[in-house]
Order: C-alpha cells, then sequence, then structure tokens
C-alpha cells in the first residue's frame, strides 16, 4: 500500500474526487442576478477546485506555513473557506474555525486560548489582530485573503494540484468550537481519523451518492462534500444572522440547481417550510432534509411531508463533539414517537448509528475518571448519554478541567451492556496519540436522556438545564413539549430557582403575539390556560410558576437552543412571575 493511500488526511478526498469526476461541479457560489432572475453562480468543476486549494497551498508554503502550524482562518464562507481548509489539511496545518457572531469578548477568549501562529483572513480580520493585540500575540504571520466569497486565490503560476501530506488517523486536524449554548464555547480537538468516520456515517446513514447537490446552511458542513463526491451550492444565508434569512432565496436556490440534500438547523427548516406552504411550492428534487441543532418540533415534522414528495425530513442526533450519533426519520416520527412527545415522553433521537455505541449513565455533575466509575442504567431510566465510536473527539482544546469533565477512560461498568456492541464498519480508529489511553475514550454528551425497549435513543435535555426538585427532577423536553402546544405560544423554557435539589420550577413563555405582553392581565389569562392544559401531567403539572418573554436568548450557530441559564438569571433578577393556583 502507498503513503498516499494509506495517509488519513482528510485532504486527500478532494484529488480522488477531481481525478474521477473532473468536470462535474464542485462548487457553486451566488455572486448575483442574471437578466432572467435567475441565481447567477460562478461555478468550480472538482478539478478547477483542486487548483485553487493547491494555490492556496503555494501561498501558504510561501509564507512559511508548517506542518501543525495553528491557523485561524477568518474567511468568508464559499470559495476562500472551502479552498483554504482543503489547502490547511493537505499542508498538515491544523485550521481554527471560530463561529462568526458569538460576540467579540467570546471570541477574542477563544482566540487567546487557541493560540494560532498564522492568521488567514478577510481585511477586517487582519486589522482586529493589530487593534486586539492582547488576544492575537502568538499570530506571527498574516496572510491576506479577499472579503468576496468569490475571490480567487491571488497566487500566481501555482501547481494544479494538491500536495496532500501522509497523516495518521490520530493526528490533529482542526479545531472546531462549540456553540457555547450552556456555558462558554469549547475548541474540539479534530484528528484526521475522526473526519473520515464522520464522512463514512454520513455516506452510510443516507445512502448519499456522487453526483448529488447539496445547499449546506451551517458553512463548516460544506467541507464534507467533496469526499462525499456532493456538489455544494453556497446559500445566500449570513452566518452570523442565520435567522434573518430569506427564505424565498433559499427556495429558488433549490429549485434552481435541483438541490438534493440540505442541512438546517430547525428555526431555519421551519422559517422555510411556512413560506413554501405559503407560496404552495414543493421541494421536489430533495431527497433528504438533514436538521439538527435543536429538537425538531412537532410542526416542522408535519409541515416538512407535504413538501417532499421525493424525499424526507432526518434529526441526525450528535454534537460538535461527536456526530452523528444516531439518526430518525419523519415516517418513524409521524407514525408514533410524535405523540409520545407531546405526552412527555421526551424527544426520540432515533436508532443509534453502526459504529457507535451508546449507554446510559446515572446522572452526576462531577468528572468521571473511568467507566468503571459510572452506573449503567438498564433500558427505560433517564440519565446521561456517553457515546463512543469513530467520530467521538478525545479531547478540548488548551482546557484539561473541561476535558476530564467531558470524557471517561474506558473500563468495565458496574453493570453490562444490555445489548451487544455493534461492529465497526471498517473504519475505526487507531488508539489516540495524546492522551496515552489504550483505547478511546467515551464522551458525555452532556444530555440526559434513556434508551427504549427498541433500542432508540431519546433525548430529555441538557444535564445543565434539569431542574431538580423536591419532588424529583424535571427535564426540559418532558415539560416544554406540554405547553407548546398551546397555540398562542411559541415555545417556552423550563428553568429552576435556587440550588438543587431544592429548587422550584418555573416555564417561561414567549408568546407568538408580543403585544401581548404589554398586559398583565392578557398575560395572567394565559397563564391560565396553560395551567388548565397541563395540570395533570406528572411533569408539567407541577410547575406553576410563570414568566412572559419577548424573544429568547438562542446560540448563533443554530438559532435554535435556547439559552435557559441565561432566562434564569434574568428570571431572578429582572422579570416578576405570577403563581397560577394549582388548586383553581
Amino acid at each position: 500500500m502507498s503513503a498516499a493511500a494509506a495517509s488519513a488526511n482528510i485532504a486527500r478526498h478532494l484529488p480522488r474526487m477531481a481525478a474521477a469526476q473532473p468536470a462535474t461541479p464542485a462548487l457553486k457560489i451566488p455572486r448575483g442576478r442574471t437578466a432572467d432572475g435567475s441565481i447567477d453562480y460562478l461555478t468550480l468543476s472538482f478539478a478547477e477546485l483542486e487548483a485553487e486549494a493547491a494555490a492556496w497551498q503555494s501561498v501558504l508554503t510561501q509564507h512559511g506555513v508548517q506542518r501543525g502550524d495553528r491557523v485561524l482562518v477568518m474567511v468568508r464562507q464559499g470559495l476562500p473557506l472551502i479552498a483554504s481548509v482543503f489547502a490547511l489539511f493537505a499542508q498538515g496545518a491544523v485550521p481554527v474555525v471560530i463561529d462568526p457572531g458569538m460576540g467579540r469578548k467570546t471570541f477574542l477568549r477563544c482566540v487567546e486560548r487557541t493560540q494560532p501562529r498564522v492568521l488567514l483572513g478577510i481585511p477586517l480580520a487582519r486589522v482586529l489582530s493589530h487593534v486586539f493585540r492582547g488576544s492575537f500575540k502568538s499570530v506571527q504571520v498574516r496572510i491576506a485573503a479577499s472579503g468576496s466569497s468569490t475571490a480567487r486565490c491571488p497566487a500566481k503560476s501555482a501547481p494544479t494540484k494538491l500536495n496532500v501530506v501522509t497523516s495518521a488517523t490520530d493526528e490533529l486536524a482542526a479545531i472546531l468550537f462549540t456553540s457555547g449554548s450552556t456555558g462558554a464555547p469549547k475548541g474540539v480537538c479534530y484528528e484526521h481519523g475522526m473526519f473520515n468516520g464522520q464522512v463514512e456515517l454520513i455516506r452510510q446513514t443516507y445512502d448519499i451518492q456522487p453526483g448529488e447537490i447539496d445547499l449546506p446552511m451551517l458553512p463548516i458542513f460544506a467541507l464534507f462534500n467533496p469526499a462525499l463526491g456532493m456538489t455544494t451550492v453556497v446559500p445566500e444565508i449570513d452566518p452570523s444572522k442565520p435567522a434573518a434569512v430569506d427564505p424565498a432565496k433559499i427556495l429558488q436556490a433549490i429549485t434552481q440547481e435541483k438541490i438534493t440534500n440540505s442541512f438546517g438547523s430547525p428555526t431555519l427548516w421551519l422559517k422555510i417550510a411556512r413560506h413554501c406552504h405559503r407560496e404552495r411550492r414543493t421541494l421536489d428534487s430533495m431527497k433528504r432534509v438533514l436538521s439538527a441543532g435543536a429538537p425538531v418540533s412537532p410542526e416542522l415534522w408535519g409541515l416538512m411531508g407535504p413538501l417532499l414528495p421525493h424525499g424526507e425530513l432526518h434529526s441526525p442526533y450528535g454534537a460538535t463533539e461527536a456526530l452523528p450519533v444516531s439518526s430518525i426519520a419523519a415516517s418513524s416520527v409521524l407514525a408514533e414517537t410524535a405523540a409520545q412527545t407531546l405526552t412527555g415522553a421526551g424527544t426520540c433521537v432515533g436508532s443509534i448509528i453502526a459504529g457507535n455505541t451508546v449507554k446510559i449513565i446515572a446522572l452526576t455533575d462531577g468528572p468521571i475518571a473511568t467507566l468503571a466509575d459510572a452506573t449503567e442504567l438498564p433500558p427505560g431510566e433517564i440519565g446521561e448519554i456517553i457515546i463512543t465510536g469513530p467520530t467521538a473527539t478525545q479531547a478540548y482544546d488548551a482546557l484539561p478541567e473541561a476535558t476530564a469533565r467531558a470524557k471517561i477512560a474506558t473500563g468495565n461498568p458496574h453493570q453490562p451492556n444490555p445489548k451487544p456492541s455493534p461492529k465497526p464498519l471498517g473504519f475505526e480508529r487507531s488508539n489516540i496519540g495524546t492522551s496515552g489511553a489504550s483505547a478511546p475514550a467515551w464522551h458525555r454528551m452532556g444530555d440526559c436522556g434513556y434508551l427504549d425497549a427498541k433500542g432508540r435513543l431519546w433525548f430529555c435535555g441538557r444535564a445543565a438545564e434539569r431542574v431538580e426538585t423536591a419532588a424529583g427532577p424535571l427535564f426540559t423536553e418532558q415539560v416544554e413539549p406540554l405547553f407548546n402546544q398551546h397555540p398562542r405560544i411559541r415555545r417556552s423554557a423550563l428553568i429552576g430557582h435556587g440550588r438543587r435539589p431544592q429548587q422550584r420550577a418555573a416555564i417561561v413563555i414567549e408568546p407568538r403575539d408580543p403585544d401581548l405582553l404589554r398586559s398583565t392581565k392578557r398575560c395572567r389569562e394565559l397563564g391560565r390556560e396553560l395551567r388548565e392544559l397541563t395540570r395533570d401531567h406528572p411533569y408539567a403539572g407541577r410547575v406553576t410558576l410563570f414568566y412572559f418573554h419577548p424573544g429568547f436568548p438562542v446560540d448563533v450557530r443554530h438559532n435554535a437552543k435556547i439559552h435557559r441559564l441565561t432566562l434564569t438569571d434574568w428570571a431572578e433578577t429582572e422579570a416578576t412571575g405570577f403563581e397560577v393556583d394549582p388548586k383553581k
């Protein structure tokens, strides 16, 4: 076997696809409208995209970028992002990708902690690196990138073929940041083997074929497409403000380019689905829609079915640290699990994807050194979800305490597996090079849930957001769906006052009509209606304290994850709640 064939470097997929389908469009970036109103795209074939990445690699070489260098990537989504990141992979450098829009202070803390040696950025990024010298003090090299999403690499007389270094499966490939929905964003250390594991899990789980056309509404997902042989159509969306997307533009792209696949958060797809229903349009070309980042609402499951005559909505479950873990399709949800969600069972996130092993362990907020120190729970009991598999990351960058809290070394649990672990699919990662462990660690998802009798995984909420009352714990996904059924409710959030295990449960309501907040009387009337709706439920019925909020704080990446801990602070310091007498 040649060194190139043995390499796990994720960049090797681009020249492979360029050789297999050189003339096939690899990337389309919108650059305006034609005279007839169609979207005008800059289109690059797979061969041209490899040449663009090779040009960036020559620029990196000219600037002295070495294997292992950390490179902060601050470029526009589209051609500069995809080409430069593949060039970095090929060079053996480590791209650092931090979500735009997380806030200046948070962003600067992430930069300072990550310690990049190189900045590859648009003009504004390079200016900021000088203005905030303290956070960028590790940067020794600055490489210019255009502020245009369609800009070509400025290199002259560059090679047209990537020179991909040979990388081991456990070699650091990239640092990607979590959304920070229940705390500060953390840099996740991705190895090349993990990227390869993700590609294969996604390919096999959803039967993705070369030649398909993808519209990724999360920019980082576009990086998988060259390995999958899919054409990437860049959406007209500001990644720092995804909720501001114009659904008409997304619909036009899907229709014009005959999109077959798209990933987007439930918030985005709900906006698009409502628009399609208003316009009486269907998405005839689509084979699948993937939606994740927060639980998919019953409304969205119902709306998407009529829009996809030749496809289906799927919801993969996972996190930046491990994705995908499980998946569920609309047919399963609508036939069975949606009704159970509305009665407080939690949200079913589907069957475990082959190659992964999932366990449920007893809840504890502290670190767990080895699996032998955890107690595995039987099917039906709610605990913390832990996972090991080809995509489970092993460490956070420069955060040893966070790593200790989130990772569990292998060992024998107190109870055996309820079912045999599935066999890997032939892309099992090798042992970890940096931790000294003999096998990949388990990742604690930070989520509460359970396995049912059919082996399906149910999500009940974030562990940090559970409410521990004297009468027992309450979980967000077992309470909020009951309130969300009310037609005048946009969404709700379970919060807890006080310290565990003596917390007082409360519910924060975001009404569909913001004018309702102007009238205390109307809020109280709605509170009584909600109380009557949930009175007899074993979980939601225990909530009698109500707050009303004009617009929930949510994560930037998906615009879907509710910041419940922020709402808790708001309720305790700024808001006035009211009690609905449980006896009336």
